[in-house]
């Protein structure tokens, strides 16, 4: 796989989403379509990119990148994968490899049937629904949150955009809110893994990995967690 350098993807990118922006019409699904594709073709080690917009657990709308993809991922495990804990809890979840991904095993066969060794999946709230953007390569552990991250979030409020452009939403700027909100989310959790980290020593996915049982067992956000132990952490540092 050719290895695009940085100063590449980045204008390629931006000059991608520029174009995104001047669509004003079409269907959803086309549109949908054209944001997975410039994701794969964008976003740093990305090979395929799956776009879903939910309401519940159902799909409203769906497009690939790659045919076949929302059959084989999206459809069949909904209700059972990572892109379930993205939409549940808020956040984003990286399978590094899929051939040592334990916590959803069917997932993971069908992903490497696909040709798909690891994947990062993103969800962000819409008005009424939540928008997912599942990102895939042919390799494990090729995707960097810190760079993936605000590039999925750039597209994901092109998507607002098709929303607003296909009449599906009449609210944009409330779902600029949104975004704003779930980029706010991601910082404060990086904050509170840091905090773990140094407190004990551990990596960021164990870290990650401790934030998730205290969400599950609370049932509370992930996001809230963070935001408390964050907030516990200043008050215990301001008395000192």
């Amino acid at each position: 796989m050719r290895v695009t350098t940085a100063p590449q993807w980045t204008e390629r990118m931006a000059r991608d989403i520029g174009s995104l922006g001047r669509v004003d019409e079409g269907s959803l699904q086309h549109a949908l379509y054209r944001v997975a594709a410039v994701a794969a073709r964008g976003i740093p080690g990305c090979a395929c990119a799956v776009v879903t917009i939910w309401r519940d657990d159902a799909i409203v709308e769906s497009a690939a990148s790659h045919a076949d993809l929302t059959e084989t991922l999206e459809h069949p495990y909904g209700s059972r994968g990572p892109t379930t804990e993205a939409r549940r809890l808020g956040i984003s979840v990286y399978v590094a490899d899929m051939l040592r991904e334990e916590r959803w095993p069917g997932f993971a066969t069908a992903a490497v049937r696909q040709g798909i060794r690891s994947g990062m999946i993103f969800a962000f709230p819409l008005e009424r629904d939540t928008l997912t953007l599942g990102l895939y390569a042919p390799r494990p552990r090729s995707f960097d949150a810190a760079t993936a991250g605000p590039l999925a979030l750039l597209l994901a409020e092109q998507v607002t955009v098709a929303l607003r452009n296909t009449g599906r939403y009449t609210s944009a700027m409330g779902e600029a809110v949104h975004m704003r909100r779930a980029l706010s989310s991601r910082a404060i959790i990086d904050q509170a893994k840091g905090i773990i980290m140094h407190a004990r020593g551990c990596d960021a996915e164990t870290a990650f990995g401790e934030l998730r049982r205290v969400s599950q067992r609370s049932q509370m956000k992930v996001a809230d967690v963070a935001r408390k132990l964050v907030a516990e952490h200043a008050a215990a540092n301001a008395r000192r």
